[in-house]
């Protein structure tokens, strides 16, 4: 028996013990390397003619033995190759231990390392093989990490068969497993689909027998793979139909997509993209449980199922599969998130999505508007996120609300309506389209023909603080203390007003102690009072910051401005119980401010002191 190298136990080791994240995997490697082998002698084919080219992968099981087989009818190995490939694993350079174990994980997934991980099924493992063009085959046989033999056998054709002799059933892995037709035939599907080359397997089946009502059971030679991927069809070739077709096969997905991006991409590294923008979030779309991903494969091969690297988190929506021969696969063509092609296919795949949306935004508006309503969250927290580093990139794909048609609208669509002398952009916060539009501010803003942004979720405001302008157009809540509206006249007017009454708010201030920063003056149109905000914490900020239920020692608050109507009659009410009766005042005082938290979504801490109010007010 021939020992194996230092390093190549190592390997051995590791590949048996460690670097597999799952065992069923051993087959797509297996697979892999004989569509290689395959490729070998295909290319010999384009010029010698003598190469049968019924090429084909075939797939036996024996229960009995407990054996699957692996078997090619391609290049196959001389006992030169067997000793290069099966016995130092991976002799041409591809490994350099630097240091103990250092850079394992970058070794190229070739036949002599991906081979290896059939032995974490396997007791014993068997490759018979017969060089194309040559007389001799050959078996190599192992064990393990002990050592190999290869002896001098015979074959009919050439090409190589693996025979993996499955390990004993243990606690928790039963074995068995891997020689049952169905599950193996599941594994062909899931891994090796688009293997070029057919993949084909003795199933049984049973049926009627004829003219009679019993069953008998009955062989039959079965394709596995269906070998050409829609993606790797020209698009000329493919319908509509068939996009969806393969959406809803692959993704369980039977609601038709909004949309599909079929791209060759050609540049730093190539590769194909079939992408779907999905017509419904899933119902885990929005937990921690969600994991985002494409498909991976690297020639027809599945590298991984969800690759989370290909897609930044606000396009975690996207489904879909990316397909490039420019990977540089390790050992177990799964350790890829430091792979510098994958960054650049993933910074491409970023460009295109981007590219894609805006020309839906174009040419389908009431798909785009769909797709917005259920995805549009996550897109906007990718503007917000990491301090805006991908604002300018997302700006243009943001939607929201309109007051004016009650309709979405984009930033760019706003600017363009925006009236002869406005300077900023107004918006509104609020838990609902039917609570904002109730504001009395929004009323405000909007009868002096301004339109007003409805910003129903938490992400929202701090979208547009991140923003902070559009096109030079700053943004401005309709709930900051410092909104102004008015002519120089009514600025006047109102300076007047504030400095006549300004005992009269100074008493109210000191009234509500802390639970105001300020009491001021304004015009509502037909309310009595409202709540605004002075600074950079807004109102709809502190309950987005209560909602989160944050641990921090200080809490986030707004500097609350409850504003009074000065046009409204409840102002000479308060007026005139200044001047004659500060305790009912008081009462008036608190119970505005409840109304003016309650209009603005706040939680009151003691309602009923509130209720108690108004009732002695009532019989007063």
């Amino acid at each position: 028996m021939k020992e194996f190298k230092t390093e190549s136990k190592r390997i051995l080791d590791l590949m048996i013990n460690s670097i597999y994240t799952n065992k069923e995997i051993f087959l797509r490697e297996l697979i892999s390397n004989a569509s290689d082998a395959i490729d070998k002698l295909h290319f010999l084919s384009l010029t010698d003619s003598k190469v049968d080219n019924d090429f084909k992968i075939v797939i036996t099981l024996d229960k009995q033995a407990r054996k699957l087989t692996v078997s090619d009818n391609g290049v196959g190995m001389s006992v030169e190759d067997l000793e290069k490939n099966l016995g130092t694993i991976a002799s041409s350079g591809t490994l350099a231990f630097k240091k103990e174990n250092e850079d394992v994980k970058e070794l190229i997934g070739q036949f002599g390392v991906g081979f290896y991980s059939a032995f974490m099924v396997a007791k014993k493992v068997e490759v018979l093989t017969k060089a194309y063009g040559s007389e001799d085959a050959y078996i190599w046989v192992s064990e393990g990490e002990e050592g190999y033999d290869i002896i001098k056998s015979e074959k009919q054709g050439y090409g190589t068969e693996v025979n993996v002799y499955l390990k004993d059933n243990e606690e928790g892995v039963d074995y068995d497993t891997y020689v049952q037709q169905y599950f193996i035939s599941d594994l062909v599907k899931k891994y090796s689909d688009y293997i070029r080359y057919p993949i084909v397997m003795d199933m049984t089946k049973s049926r009627k027998k004829e003219g009679s009502d019993e069953y008998e059971e009955y062989t039959e030679r079965e394709t596995l793979n269906s070998m050409i991927p829609v993606w790797k069809k020209q698009k000329s070739e493919l319908k509509e139909e068939d996009y969806n077709n393969f959406y809803a096969t692959t993704f369980y997905d039977f609601e038709k997509p909004l949309r599909y991006v079929h791209a060759n991409i050609e540049g730093s590294v190539n590769y194909t993209a079939l992408l779907y923008f999905p017509a419904k979030a899933p119902v885990d779309f929005y937990s921690r449980e969600f994991k985002k991903g494409l498909s991976l494969y690297c020639n027809g091969v599945l590298i991984m199922e969800k690759c989370e690297d290909l897609l930044p988190d606000y396009f975690g929506f996207v489904r879909g599969v990316v397909d490039s021969s420019d990977l540089s696969l390790n050992i177990s063509r799964e350790i890829l998130q430091q792979d510098r092609q994958l960054k650049a296919i993933a910074t491409s795949l970023e460009k295109k999505i981007i590219s894609e949306l805006k020309k839906m935004l174009e040419d389908d508006r009431e798909n785009y508007e769909k797709l917005f309503e259920e995805f549009g969250a996550t897109i906007k927290f990718g503007a917000y996120n990491n301090y805006g580093v991908k604002k300018d990139e997302l700006k243009d794909l943001l939607m929201f609300v309109s007051g004016k048609s009650k309709k979405q609208t984009t930033l760019a669509e706003y600017v363009k309506a925006m009236q002869e002398g406005q300077d900023v952009i107004y918006y509104a916060c609020g838990e609902s389209l039917d609570k904002i539009d109730l504001m009395p501010q929004v009323d405000v803003v909007k009868s002096k023909g301004y339109d007003v942004l409805y910003l129903k979720d938490n992400v929202d405001e701090f979208v547009l603080k991140t923003l902070d302008k559009y096109e030079d157009k700053k943004f401005k809540s309709v709930s900051d203390k410092d909104l102004d509206l008015g002519s120089e006249e009514e600025k006047q007017e109102m300076e007047d007003k504030a400095v006549s009454n300004k005992d009269l708010t100074d008493f109210i201030k000191e009234t509500l102690g802390d639970k105001v920063h300020a009491v001021s003056l304004t015009k509502l149109g037909s309310y009595p009072v409202c709540l605004s905000y002075e600074g950079e914490v807004s109102l709809e900020m502190e309950k987005v910051f209560k909602a989160m239920k944050t641990q921090s020692p200080m809490p986030v608050q707004a500097k609350k401005v409850l504003q009074i109507n000065a046009d409204h009659a409840i102002l000479a009410k308060l007026r005139d119980l200044f001047n004659t009766d500060h305790e009912t005042l008081k009462k008036y005082a608190k119970m505005l401010f409840v109304q003016a938290m309650l209009t603005e979504g706040f939680e009151v801490d003691d309602i009923g002191e509130y209720f108690t109010f108004v009732g002695e007010l009532m019989i007063k």
